[in-house]
């Protein structure tokens, strides 16, 4: 059958599952041509596909089989290129169910983060104001046609979730509340800091070393390296340190980290606790 089209939707790793060692260890990975060749996000856009298979003379597919009456085979289009369609233009304000515009999101944040609440907050590196975690729709009251957000915040000086509800349309906030021991997922901001806490840590000298065997080059900056992670949980543990008893009070984080475009490197063991700014080794 011809082949009319195909979407890489993930990296393909291949090889052996990577071993935590006393280190971090560089582990060598193939990816298929197309995949991995950039570690940097993708642009915004829909890929549309246009393709069309040629008729037999009987009226079927004729894509495999035969079309005519001297048994031959239909012979099939060859698919069109792939297109980028730019998105479409947004409006500075969603109707009903819309996803947030972005500048509904940035609205709804300066009324979260109005003073002097939020200026007695600390986000992830200490510094004044809380930690931003994400902003979504708020679900509507029945009979109100009103826009709301629900803005999620972290304030590292009192280890609370704050989340704030604010109406859009009117400019208020009109609900507010703080709860300690939840940890919603790590924020991109968040796993930045754990990487440089990391990296200035003593347990930092293992991943230093792997990317320079790895590449080479000395490893200076953490934008040297890409990486992803999420909260650290301890009830998904079997054997958790003493310097980490209290994550889940305090807010924990593990990273998964790979030289831009190369090897990954094996960091699962080094467990970074953001309220505390200290990073410990498991496993």
């Amino acid at each position: 059958m011809y082949e009319i089209a195909r979407r890489h939707l993930g990296k393909v790793v291949a090889g052996a599952a990577m071993a935590v060692t006393g280190t971090a260890v560089a582990v060598a990975v193939t990816l298929p041509s197309s995949a991995g060749a950039n570690d940097t996000p993708g642009g915004r856009g829909t890929v549309a596909v246009g393709a069309s298979a040629g008729a037999g003379s009987d009226g079927t597919g004729g894509t495999n089989g035969t079309g005519g009456g001297d048994g031959g085979q239909a012979q099939g289009s060859a698919p069109q290129p792939a297109t980028v369609v730019p998105p479409p233009a947004e409006g500075k304000k969603g109707v009903g169910s819309d996803p947030l515009t972005d500048d509904e999101l940035a609205r709804a944040e300066a009324l979260a983060l109005t003073p002097p609440a939020a200026s007695a907050q600390q986000d992830v590196t200490g510094g004044r104001g809380p930690q931003r975690l994400g902003t979504r729709l708020a679900d509507p009251l029945p009979g109100d046609a009103s826009r709301r957000a629900e803005v999620r915040l972290y304030d590292y000086a009192r280890d609370e979730l704050v989340t704030k509800t604010v109406n859009l349309d009117t400019g208020k906030v009109e609900k507010s509340g703080a709860r300690r021991g939840v940890q919603p997922s790590a924020h991109p901001e968040e796993l930045r800091e754990a990487l440089e806490l990391i990296l200035a840590s003593p347990l930092g000298k293992g991943v230093k070393e792997d990317y320079k065997d790895a590449t080479g080059k000395e490893l200076t900056s953490s934008r040297q390296l890409w990486f992803n992670g999420d909260v650290y949980r301890t009830y998904r543990e079997a054997d958790v340190p003493a310097q980490l008893a209290r994550c889940g009070e305090h807010r924990c984080v593990r990273l998964v980290t790979k030289v831009l475009n190369g090897a990954w490197i094996d960091t699962r063991n080094l467990i970074v606790d953001l309220s505390a700014r200290t990073v410990t080794r498991v496993g």
